[in-house]
C-alpha cells in the first residue's frame, strides 16, 4: 500500500505552502481509511492527486456560528427581516409555478409519504430557489479541506468518503458541485444523505437530484418521513399570547442533543387544551386536536405573532436546524398552497 500511496502522492501538484504540505500528508493517511470503508483504489487514485487545500472554504466555515472558538455568541435577531427576505412575493410566485409544473410527481409522493406537496416545494425553494442556484464548489476539494482542517473532522471525512462512493457509482465528479460545506443538488443533500435517502421520482431508475425536479422532490419527501413527519399533522399554527403569560415557568427543561440554542428558544411541550387554558389563541390554520402537543415559539419576542409548533416542525429542523429556516419553509408552504 505504501508504494501505491507514494505513486499517487508523486502525481499530486507540487505543494506551495505549509498548509498544502500538511494537507497532502493528511490525504495519504486518509487513503488508507477510505479503502477500508470500501472506496475503490481506482477512484482514490484519480481524485486524491487533484485536491488542493482551499483557504476560502476554511474562512467560510469559521465565519459560521460556533466556527470561531474566540467569538462571543450574539443575541438572537428578530425573525421579521429574515421573513421579508425569504418568504417574499417573488419566491411565492415561483413556488406556485413550480407547484403546478410538478403536480403529478408531488401528488404521488404525498400519497406515499404523507408529506404535503407544498412543504416539499418550499424546501426546494428555500434551498436553491427551485434549482436556480445549487453552488459551484467542487465537493471533493471542499470536504477534503474541511476534514483536514479538523474542527469537525469526523463529519467531513465521512462526507468525503461518501462523495468518493458516489464517484464509484458512476456519478461524474463534474456534477458533484455544491455549497462550500458539501451540500449538493436541488435539495442540497450532503453526500451521505444522498446515499441513504435519495429516490427516483421520475421512473427512469436513477436518483438524479442535480437535474430532475421529480427526483429531488421525492428525495425531500423521503427525507422528511425518515425524520419523523406525521401524516395529517400541521407544522405549526400562528397564535396570540397574553402579555401576562409566565414564560419563565414554561421554559423547557430539555437540552437538545444538537442545536441547543435552537431548541432553547421553545417552551416546554403542552397540549393545545393546556395552551388555550393559559389564554393562548390560535389565529389561523387547520383545526387541531385538543390533545396535540405543541411548543410555543415567539421569534420576534412578546407582543408579536407567536407560533405553536408541532412534531412536524422538528422534521423540518432535522433538515436544517434553524428556527428561521423552519418557519420560512412552513410559511412559504402555506403561501404556495393558497
Amino acid at each position: 500500500m505504501r508504494g501505491v500511496v507514494g505513486g499517487w502522492a508523486a502525481q499530486a501538484q507540487t505543494p506551495t505552502d505549509g498548509n498544502q504540505v500538511a494537507f497532502l500528508a493528511y490525504l495519504q493517511d486518509f487513503r488508507r481509511r477510505a479503502l477500508a470503508q470500501g472506496v475503490t483504489a481506482r477512484t482514490l487514485d484519480s481524485v486524491l492527486p487533484t485536491l488542493l487545500y482551499n483557504q476560502r472554504v476554511v474562512d467560510l466555515d469559521q465565519s459560521q456560528p460556533g466556527g470561531n472558538a474566540n467569538s462571543v455568541p450574539s443575541a438572537a435577531p428578530s425573525f421579521a427581516p429574515y421573513r421579508a427576505k425569504h418568504v417574499g412575493a417573488e419566491l411565492i410566485a415561483r413556488g406556485r409555478n413550480a407547484y403546478m409544473a410538478q403536480r403529478y410527481s408531488l401528488q404521488r409522493v404525498e400519497a406515499e409519504t404523507g408529506v404535503p406537496e407544498s412543504i416539499m416545494v418550499a424546501i426546494w425553494g428555500q434551498e436553491t430557489n427551485y434549482g436556480g442556484y445549487t453552488g459551484n464548489f467542487d465537493l471533493a476539494n471542499s470536504l477534503a479541506t474541511l476534514a483536514y482542517e479538523g474542527r469537525r473532522r469526523p463529519l467531513f471525512e465521512g462526507e468525503l468518503i461518501a462523495t468518493l462512493k458516489l464517484i464509484d457509482r458512476g456519478i461524474p465528479r463534474s456534477q458533484l458541485k455544491g455549497s462550500w460545506a458539501g451540500a449538493t443538488g436541488y435539495p442540497q443533500f450532503m453526500p451521505s444523505m444522498y446515499l441513504r435517502l435519495a429516490r427516483d421520482g421520475d421512473g427512469d431508475g436513477k436518483a438524479d437530484i442535480w437535474n430532475s425536479p421529480a427526483d429531488a422532490l421525492a428525495s425531500i419527501g423521503n427525507y422528511l418521513v425518515n425524520a419523523g413527519w406525521k401524516r395529517g399533522e400541521p407544522w405549526a399554527v400562528p397564535a396570540s399570547v397574553p402579555a401576562s403569560l409566565d414564560r419563565t415557568a414554561l421554559a423547557t427543561r430539555m437540552v437538545g442533543p444538537r442545536c441547543t440554542r435552537v431548541h432553547a428558544r421553545h417552551s416546554r411541550w403542552l397540549t393545545l387544551r393546556e395552551w388555550r387554558a393559559l389564554g393562548v389563541v390560535q389565529l389561523a390554520g387547520p383545526t387541531v386536536s385538543d390533545d396535540e402537543l405543541a411548543t410555543l415559539l415567539e421569534p420576534d419576542g412578546p407582543g408579536a405573532t407567536a407560533y405553536l409548533t408541532f412534531g412536524n416542525y422538528r422534521a423540518i429542523l432535522d433538515y436544517n436546524c434553524s428556527n428561521f429556516y423552519a418557519l420560512s419553509v412552513g410559511l412559504l408552504s402555506d403561501a404556495v398552497s393558497r
